[in-house]
């Protein structure tokens, strides 16, 4: 089985992958805590397995809530209707709201970690061996919000298969830094969503890998489809969420959604730009090791060049690779080079050395810490974040994604994105 997230023949392998007036339209409100019954106490451990800190300023809050677009069908699950879960994280006043927010609800965890979850079999970690509701994040429910004004949104889109917590080290780290930042599940093929209703939508993507017939770039293609119009939902409703009651006072007028920026890992990677192709209202991009391009019709043989790659962008993107040996630098990709050679926008793309695919994720500072209480071997280890130390991806990874975002949405330049710099020697850079 490949890695989570990335998709080649019959098996998740390869990363795969004008503006709209604000479309408001009720949904329901309630924190992602509220969305599932707990497990029996015979069904939590205590998971031994921390997230980095994060390194601004702020302390930070997160509120969760669903969105629903009654006029779009659900392109995984015929007969329903769009409905996705997001969380937002922001600059919070300290010590206000809940405790700390889990990293998942019970019923998602539990999901999440068992035998039928997308991303641990992927991953290699024992099903059963870690509480993932246990964890804790950094971020308080529901906090107040730090006053100070509307400040710069990022969204962040997981990988295929991967749940929008997924990328939660680094996105804690942006909201510390006075970023706003909404997560997006996309749902049916994220591993699992749990709604406020009680309802856990689990991926659809298992059941369709096991047909031997399966067009694996037909499915990357309605992903991609799916994940741009998900964004642009979020784009739209957030425009509008002063409307919608229950979320933390101060929330909707802290958003400044002139400056919008997106970042996202693998096939979350390939959303940020697609979307930011697609929509003016993002005006700068990051890819984290998301494959560029389709495959073809049987998986080996040509790919197919989506709109991105074949007109390139106008604006500003950072493309942040690995040594993974099916990923890599833009010369390695042909999305990423015909990207590359078609972009008249800033650009430049830098790789992690010693890294993998699951370097730019909380793989990176989970796994090693799962790996010491033998949820998986040194070999998997490595074969899964690579041999680059935790500590120095993890700052490397949150160094660059935020200069980046410092740079083109908020005009403070730190400098470190003109070239090689001896202050993360693991990243080589080209532009």
């Amino acid at each position: 089985m490949g890695r989570r997230g990335r998709i080649t023949g019959a098996a998740l392998l390869l990363a795969a992958t004008a503006a709209l007036a604000p479309v408001c339209a009720p949904g329901t409100a309630a924190a992602a805590g509220a969305a599932a019954a707990a497990g029996t106490a015979a069904e939590i451990r205590r998971a031994a397995a921390e997230l980095p800190p994060p390194t601004g300023p702020f302390s930070i809050g997160t509120t969760s809530f669903e969105l629903t677009d009654p006029a779009r069908a659900d392109p995984w699950t015929p007969g329903r209707t769009r409905r996705l879960m997001v969380s937002v994280w922001y600059p919070a006043v300290p010590a206000t709201g809940g405790a700390p927010a889990p990293y998942m609800v019970p019923a998602a965890g539990a999901h999440f970690g068992g035998p039928e979850g997308v991303g641990l079999i992927n991953y290699a970690v024992t099903p059963g061996s870690t509480d993932w509701s246990a964890i804790r994040t950094h971020a308080r429910t529901d906090a107040r919000v730090l006053p100070g004004g509307r400040r710069p949104v990022v969204l962040y889109s997981a990988g295929l298969g991967d749940p929008r917590t997924w990328g939660t080290a680094l996105v804690e780290d942006l909201a510390s830094r006075g970023y706003l930042v909404v997560t997006v599940d996309h749902t049916y093929e994220a591993s699992e969503v749990a709604f406020p209703d009680g309802t856990l939508a689990t991926s659809v993507l298992p059941g369709m890998l096991g047909d031997p017939d399966l067009d694996i770039g037909a499915v990357l293609r309605r992903s991609m489809d799916a994940r741009v119009a998900d964004t642009r939902l979020v784009l739209d409703r957030l425009a509008c969420l002063g409307e919608r009651p229950g979320l933390p006072a101060g929330l909707a007028g802290a958003l400044d959604l002139t400056r919008v920026g997106m970042a996202g890992h693998s096939a979350g990677g390939f959303t940020a730009l697609q979307t930011m192709h697609d929509d003016p209202r993002i005006a700068a991009g990051i890819d984290l090791d998301g494959q560029l391009h389709y495959p073809g019709p049987d998986g080996q043989s040509g790919v197919f060049l989506p709109t991105l790659a074949q007109d390139g962008l106008d604006r500003p993107f950072l493309l942040l690779g690995t040594r993974s040996p099916d990923s890599g630098s833009y010369h390695r990709q042909p999305g990423w080079d015909a990207l590359w050679q078609h972009s008249t926008g800033w650009h430049a793309d830098l790789t992690l050395e010693g890294s993998r695919h699951g370097s730019y994720t909380d793989a990176e500072s989970l796994l090693p810490q799962l790996a010491r209480r033998g949820a998986l071997s040194a070999d998997t280890l490595a074969s899964e974040v690579g041999t680059v130390a935790p500590a120095r991806a993890e700052s490397a990874t949150r160094s660059y994604v935020a200069a980046f975002f410092d740079r083109w949405l908020r005009g403070r330049d730190d400098h470190l994105l003109d070239g090689p710099s001896p202050l993360f020697p693991e990243m080589t850079y080209e532009r």
